[in-house]
């Protein structure tokens, strides 16, 4: 067995980093062999179900593979500071170096089309309780390509690496039984949410949709520093870290879950829906040697695959390319304090909240969308479980109450909101109507109206 090594391979340049040397063996062995494992295409490419953001901010596109190779560059800048700081003190060695580099660049190897849209949206649809999750499949693969492909290397980095992938998902290890613990604390953060993944997809977003980012990542970077086996930061970036998780919330809110971009998405996921039985979609999601073949050309395969079986799901993505989506009817924000019995809602509630007269709703006539966005912890302070130190000469390690720095910043960290959509442009107003009903009947209240405005048609006339 031998180390991988992580020294010398090509030069790539990224958003976050510019040129970036990644390694000659795992490009060989990882990507060159397996290919579409580390280059599924994603509108955006980070882990946050971006899906289809580039139909609307067009310079949102970019791949998985380059979002890996910024995780990768960035676990690396993390791994290598603390070295410089605490090397001797945590004992950071070269072999925890590599295993760190290598989780960041193969943590989402796992990912299937359209990134968190696959997992989220189109499989609980297919599969009735699937409990399936791109992270369990990211460690499944990685047994793959060193089986499949008889890569020499320490069982012991290969399990690590797994245990880092799996760090921030319901499958982590004990952190009691994690020898440095601090390690899986860069990647896939479990313990608060800090973590390089974010730091490459806020930065990389927010420039590909031209929106500013204030949040300064080099800052956490260059002064974090290890007590009591935990990565903590000075109590004076307090406010730094807040922006991050604001950033990560605007970016849902304004880009991820545009309304047209969320229509798109629905629309995508029917037509995975209409084309599963006959493409098989979800039937190798537990089989890694079929499973990487399934990439976003699924959506190529569906047009061009003149089949009878196909004809609704290829309508479907016609009727994306002409720009004849879902329409939009309006959203609603669930009150804060029924945030807790918080049931979702569905098209069947739309439907059953239709008065008599006029044309009959149907349930396939309504798409809904039920949207959260939180600061990574749902109901609670991400910053809660973050812990601060006040200068270099201390090792005491403590949490910073709220109101210890501003009575300004937000006491609720979870939005809810319902998103409702008509299939069919000539059914919006008697689908608005029904989810006004609803929110009426449900909520004592309903919101402001926010459709797209029906545009008459211009007609242009020449003396």
């Amino acid at each position: 067995m031998k180390e991988l090594k992580l020294e010398s391979g090509p030069r790539f340049s990224i958003v976050v980093a510019g040129a970036v040397l990644l390694p000659s063996l795992t490009l060989r062995d990882i990507i060159g062999k397996c290919g579409s494992c580390g280059c599924k295409c994603g509108s955006c490419g980070c882990n946050c179900g971006c899906g289809f953001t580039n139909m609307v901010y067009p310079g949102a596109v970019h791949s998985r593979f380059e979002h890996s190779l910024g995780v990768y560059w960035l676990a690396s800048q993390c791994v290598e500071k603390l070295k410089t700081y605490q090397g001797l003190e945590l004992g950071i060695d070269r072999f925890d170096i590599q295993t760190v580099k290598l989780a960041g660049l193969l943590h989402d190897v796992g990912h299937g089309p359209f990134s968190h849209l696959f997992e989220r949206e189109f499989l609980p649809q297919v599969i009735s309780g699937s409990d399936w999750s791109h992270e369990q499949m990211s460690v499944d693969m990685v047994d793959y390509i060193v089986d499949e492909h008889h890569i020499d290397v320490y069982p012991q980095m290969i399990r690590r690496v797994k245990e880092m992938i799996l760090a921030s998902s319901e499958y982590a290890p004990s952190m009691s039984s994690s020898e440095k613990s601090f390690l899986y604390d860069i990647v896939a953060n479990g313990r608060n949410g800090i973590d390089v993944d974010k730091f490459d997809y806020l930065l990389r977003d927010c420039r590909a949709c031209g929106l500013g980012c204030n949040f300064e990542f080099q800052r956490l970077l260059e002064t974090m520093r290890v007590l009591d086996d935990e990565i903590c930061y000075r109590a004076k970036d307090y406010l730094t870290i807040h922006k991050m998780f604001a950033t990560r919330a605007d970016l849902y809110r304004t880009v991820y879950t545009h309304p047209k971009v969320k229509a798109i998405e629905l629309m995508v996921v029917d037509a995975l829906v209409h084309a599963n039985s006959y493409l098989g979609i979800s039937s190798n999601i537990h089989d890694p040697s079929e499973y990487w073949k399934l990439d976003d050309t699924i959506i190529k395969t569906i047009e061009t695959t003149p089949n009878q079986e196909l004809k609704e799901a290829r309508e479907l993505i016609l009727r994306i390319r002409r720009r004849n989506l879902y329409q939009f009817c309006n959203e609603y924000p669930v009150p804060k304090d029924m945030l807790d019995n918080y049931k979702k809602v569905t098209a069947q509630d739309i439907v059953c909240s239709q008065k008599s007269g006029g044309v009959t709703l149907k349930e396939e006539d309504v798409a809904v969308c039920n949207v959260k966005i939180d600061l990574t912890r749902g109901k609670h302070n991400p910053l809660e479980s973050i812990h601060f130190f006040k200068d270099y000469e201390s090792d005491e390690k403590f949490t910073i109450p709220d109101d210890r720095v501003s009575h300004l910043l937000p006491t609720s960290y979870q939005d809810m909101i319902v998103k409702v959509y008509a299939k069919k442009p000539e059914l919006v107003e008697a689908i608005s109507e029904a989810f006004e009903n609803f929110q009426l009947k449900t909520y004592g209240i309903k919101t402001q109206a926010h459709s797209t405005p029906q545009k008459k048609r211009r007609y242009n006339s020449f003396i």
